[in-house]
């Protein structure tokens, strides 16, 4: 690998300088941070709020425990968590973007979530908490428009409590042929004209379908997990592979 590649990134299908990637990620969702719930909503089917619940599902959260949701968004994963850890309980809903944040934040309270929620502004690979801090730590659809996965993953392995664990949940490789060329067409035809007409921004979800088809697959995304330190890694293929689940723990 020359220097050039070592200082460039993907952003969606083009290469960019690394420095610049986060700035043209936050604009993505500074522009659909707005209609973000309903645009997932329409774009899965509602399917998403399945691939959810079986991430929760998959967590083994009891009351009292510290929860980071990463990436959190609208706060779809920290609703249930603030239930399920109780009062006793913590959840931190951390994002890079300012604007999802105020959604999220908007949303949780007007659902009358919040004694044991904290929001917090945070990149991904350099979390702004203690070493062996959280019991779990979810990022669901996120990970994919971090810039250095791997310096990610070592930043959540560190924050991690021994016996805590990391469920990533993530758009991955469609494990069937005739799926696969059905789900490019949608996402490269429908999902921008979606964009265009519900959220009038089509580049914006032309830039989601391509950064979906440059993340790691199912089994480069375990052996990056496990490069850091992650150990009984195990993912979960849902609706066909096109979301997998994957599941690490630090011992």
């Amino acid at each position: 690998m020359n220097k050039h590649e070592d200082e460039t990134t993907d952003f969606g299908f083009t290469q960019v300088d690394k420095s610049k990637k986060a700035d043209l990620v936050a604009d993505v969702f500074h522009s659909v941070a707005a209609k973000y719930d309903i645009m997932n909503d329409l774009m899965s089917m509602g399917i998403h709020r399945l691939w959810k619940r079986f991430t929760i599902d998959r967590s083994g959260i009891r009351p009292g425990q510290k929860v980071l949701d990463l990436a959190g968004g609208t706060g779809d994963l920290t609703a249930k968590f603030s239930r399920l850890t109780g009062p006793t309980g913590q959840v931190v809903l951390a994002d890079i973007n300012d604007s999802m944040l105020k959604v999220g934040r908007a949303k949780l309270r007007n659902r009358g979530i919040a004694d044991n929620v904290r929001f917090v502004q945070a990149n991904a690979e350099a979390l702004p908490f203690p070493d062996d801090f959280f019991d779990l730590i979810t990022i669901s659809f996120g990970l994919r428009n971090v810039t250095d996965k791997d310096k990610a993953l070592a930043s959540m392995f560190r924050v991690l409590k021994p016996g805590g664990r990391l469920l990533i949940l993530e758009f991955s490789k469609p494990q069937y042929q005739l799926l696969s060329k059905v789900y490019d067409q949608y996402s490269f035809r429908v999902l921008p004209m979606m964009g265009k007409l519900i959220a009038q921004d089509s580049d914006s979800y032309r830039y989601l379908a391509e950064s979906i088809r440059m993340h790691p697959d199912q089994e480069t995304l375990k052996g990056m997990m496990e490069q850091v330190g992650f150990e009984k890694v195990e993912y979960f293929n849902l609706t066909g592979g096109i979301v997998a689940l994957h599941r690490g723990y630090k011992f």
